[in-house]
């Protein structure tokens, strides 16, 4: 059911203002994601994988900071746990015949690293355009960004950040994509009245300041 009435939408529709999509982009979600499995996983097309990394990463971080579980220990026990159930499997196939899984499935691709690698060396690029100061607007903004995520970060521990950033990702993507229009409707809505806000501010406040006449210096 959409958030917002109909009577919105006539009013909207009758100005002729034009949706604004977030981060004003032309393109669907999932291009923009990247396109790939990546964006597959964040906009839950398997849902049955994105559910088992989210439910993975919750049980790390219970174990962490719920349990206080130590992180050397952790990967100990669970390297012996997976030692002891591959000596297991082999045992037994042994004994009964069993086809013995080939170690090349589940050897991670070259491909995976290479999709890192490039995106790596673009958000080095993107960083350096950005620090370069050509773009003022957006320099600006990246700074006050950092800014605040480092205030938030100072009240949290640096894993309930970073498991909070990691649920954010893995749940608003596919939120967003699955409520596209109403949302894009409140941003156009949000944005409209910002500016008439603004308008109003500037006629009534801005525009009664006095300003001082500049005296032009007379060439000779």
């Amino acid at each position: 059911m959409p958030i917002y009435s109909s009577s919105e939408l006539e009013d909207s529709g009758d100005h002729k203002v034009p949706s604004i999509k977030l981060f004003r982009r032309d393109r669907p979600l999932h291009s923009v994601l990247g396109g790939g499995h990546v964006a597959d996983l964040l906009l839950w097309r398997n849902k049955s994988l994105s559910a088992a990394i989210l439910l993975g990463v919750t049980m790390i971080w219970f174990l962490f900071e719920v349990v206080e579980y130590n992180f050397v220990s952790l990967i100990c026990h669970i390297s012996i746990l997976v030692m002891l159930m591959v000596f297991i499997v082999y045992t037994m196939a042994k004994f009964a015949d069993w086809d013995l899984p080939d170690i090349h499935e589940i050897t991670i691709q070259e491909s995976a690293f290479k999709w890192l690698y490039r995106k790596i060396n673009w958000l080095l690029l993107r960083f350096y355009e950005i620090s370069s100061g050509e773009n003022f607007i957006e320099f600006f903004l990246v700074i006050a960004s950092l800014w605040i995520t480092s205030v938030i970060g100072s009240y949290f521990s640096s894993l309930n950040l970073l498991f909070f950033c990691v649920i954010c990702l893995g749940t608003l993507p596919a939120l967003y994509e699955q409520y596209e229009k109403e949302v894009d409707h409140l941003i156009s809505k949000g944005v409209r009245d910002a500016k008439k806000a603004f308008k109003k501010f500037d006629a009534q406040v801005l525009s009664k300041i006095p300003r001082g006449h500049v005296k032009e210096k007379k060439r000779k």
